[in-house]
């Protein structure tokens, strides 16, 4: 395999690192990054990850492992470009986390070198005794407690590029996704897979991106949507507002400040900024697109934000281990006198090879539901460390989503379930396993289940159903207190149902189906 990746059509940018290098030579004084205030020319900021790249050199080995631990900032860019420059590695944890999960994940990443802002600082310091590979935690806004300044960090390194060869297999960027056992699991994303996810700008699948573009991205950098799509400007060579999370109130704020041109979202958010009172008001004249994704959308959550911002809408339907990539509803296809398109996740995008597929692997006729399989040069290389669970996902190149829907005759995808039973809730994924393990520490319980069940706010929301023990009496409350110990509170479930027994067939296996019917009723599909 050609370890060098291969030239993409924008001139000048053959790697994620190629970024900064190729707009700080074209357009140096250019805005790239806007940061509650700091502006970062491309020339500074193409300087600053050089600087940042040196430091992580002297810091780690080749293919080392840092971690960020922070709401979102500009320097997750410095520092995933940087990554991208020294051939390390960048692990995004998410900050959502309770602490025995990201002790769990910076522990089985091998993170040696932890950045964290001041906020997350005093977690991290609790968790040191924990962490015996950390050697170094440096804070982005500021020395804090038991951590280095992100200044101080850099001051005793030049800003100058290693100008290291970009190998295609390099993992660049590393992501913690959950999984029906339960255990989070790293989802490299290599130079090839990063490249790839870049290409759909050049291809023209998310619709028109230009130089003069000032894109507002405001999920959170430790997802592949909002890592990814806060890249799309930059590629560009336009403009990417950072928000320090995706509040309704902040976003609005941006609108008045500056002319966004374009804008990231989670249909929960999308929710969220519509009922906000500010909306009203808002001058939304020169946004042109919005892309959005990361969970099914209601049709007339998406027809109400059509009427409001009056642009275009691209939808990506993909995940972690696809680098975000799958398939594109295009603006076109954005048609209210269409109600039914609006339920697609649309097309498979250039380059994505999509296959439904019964149990046996062999594709379906259109019409046909099976497991959605995806093929391409973004799937990722493999999960961290987890050779058997990489074999178990990517079969013949071909990654098993879990997710299941069918093909129409067009060619436009629909969703239909989730073979691997996972919830999406405000575009965060939460796998029941992970639920499950944590309630059944509880005493009292004897047996559970955990399900999705219709949201209007979140799209869907976690419910938990529980046999307690002989002897036990729950109190739903302490059910749920007990549960926020153990895992982030996206996590816990914010409703509780207390049965005599679960519903299982002759072997003995949970139907949840069964338990999700009643919730689901009388609704075309079975995810939100």
């Amino acid at each position: 395999m050609d370890q060098h990746l291969p030239p993409l059509q924008r001139p000048g940018i053959q790697s994620p690192a190629d970024i900064p290098r190729a707009h700080a030579r074209s357009r140096p004084d250019h805005p790239a990054l806007v940061f509650e205030g700091r502006v970062s020319t491309y020339r500074q900021w193409d300087q600053r990850c050089s600087q940042a790249a040196q430091a992580l050199m002297a810091a780690l080995p080749v293919q080392g492992r840092c971690a960020y631990l922070a709401k979102n900032a500009d320097r997750f860019f410095d520092l995933y470009m940087a990554a991208a420059k020294s051939r390390r590695v960048l692990v995004a944890v998410n900050w959502r986390l309770a602490p025995p999960e990201i002790a769990f994940i910076l522990d089985d990443a091998e993170a040696e070198l932890v950045f964290v802002d001041q906020l997350h600082a005093p977690v991290l310091q609790a968790l040191r005794g924990q962490l015996p590979r950390v050697r170094m935690v440096v804070c982005i806004d500021g020395p804090a407690d038991g951590c280095i300044g992100y200044d101080d960090w850099l001051a005793p390194h030049a800003p100058v590029d290693p100008a290291l060869p970009a190998l295609a297999d390099d993992t660049v960027l590393q992501m913690y996704t959950s999984g029906t056992t339960g255990m989070p699991k790293g989802v490299q994303m290599s130079n090839r897979n990063l490249v790839g996810n870049l290409s759909k700008i050049d291809s023209g699948d998310l619709g028109p991106w230009r130089e003069d573009d000032i894109a507002l991205a405001p999920l959170p950098q430790f997802h592949v949507g909002g890592a990814g799509y806060g890249l799309y400007p930059l590629y560009a060579g336009g403009t990417c507002v950072i928000l320090r999370e995706a509040n309704a109130a902040l976003i609005l704020q941006a609108f008045r400040e500056l002319p966004i041109t374009k804008m990231g979202l989670v249909p929960a958010v999308m929710g969220l900024i519509l009922n906000h009172p500010d909306c009203a008001t808002a001058d939304f004249s020169r946004l042109d697109t919005v892309t959005y994704g990361a969970s099914p959308i209601p049709v007339d959550l998406l027809e109400r934000a059509l009427a409001t911002f009056k642009c275009g809408f691209v939808q990506m339907f993909g995940m972690t281990e696809s680098t975000s990539i799958g398939t594109v509803l295009s603006p076109s296809d954005h048609d209210p006198q269409r109600p039914q398109r609006l339920t697609s996740c649309g097309r498979p995008a250039t380059g994505v090879e999509l296959k439904i597929a019964g149990a046996d692997g062999v594709a379906l006729p259109a019409g046909e539901t099976g497991e959605i399989l995806l093929r391409g040069h973004f799937i990722t290389k493999g999960y961290w460390r987890k050779p058997e669970a990489t074999a178990a996902a990517i079969r013949d190149g071909w990654y098993h989503t879990g997710d299941a829907g069918y093909v129409d005759a067009e060619g436009y995808l629909y969703l239909r379930d989730r073979i691997k039973d996972m919830v999406i809730s405000g575009g965060e994924n939460v796998y029941p396993a992970e639920v499950e393990s944590a309630l059944s520490r509880h005493p009292g319980i004897a047996d559970v289940a955990v399900i999705g069940v219709p949201d209007d706010k979140w799209g869907e929301a976690v419910k938990a159903v529980v046999v307690p023990r002989a002897g036990h009496t729950l109190d739903p409350q302490e059910v749920l207190a007990f549960a926020r110990q153990h895992i982030a509170g996206f996590k816990c479930p914010k409703s509780i149902d207390i049965v005599e027994a679960l519903p299982r067939n002759a072997s003995g296996k949970l139907l949840k189906r069964v338990l999700r019917e009643p919730d689901w009723q009388g609704r075309t599909r079975s995810i939100n």
